[in-house]
């Protein structure tokens, strides 16, 4: 249960990674690095810059809460330490 935890984490990081790095500096929309112009032409301007931001907060949102799920499992760090001894 843990292991899958922690991985999804890293998961989800990497994600939030990419989302924050897909979005323009200047909150102009998507990058175009990263394929801005298809994006903006599939959702529009303005439309793809709300996705990304929306994308972003809620990749933050899962994290927080996944780390706070971990940080609850894992309880006490010696019980952790066998836990992680015995698998």
């Amino acid at each position: 249960m843990l292991t899958a935890l922690t991985v999804l984490i890293a998961f989800i990081g990497i994600l939030l990674m990419i989302s924050v790095l897909i979005q323009n500096p200047k909150g102009g929309g998507v990058d175009a690095t990263f394929g801005g112009s298809q994006a903006n032409q599939m959702f529009g301007a303005a439309k793809s810059s709300d996705f990304i931001e929306k994308l972003t907060w809620g990749l933050a949102a899962a994290l927080f809460a996944l780390c706070l799920v971990a940080a609850i499992l894992i309880g006490d760090g010696a019980a952790a330490t066998e836990q992680l001894l015995t698998q």
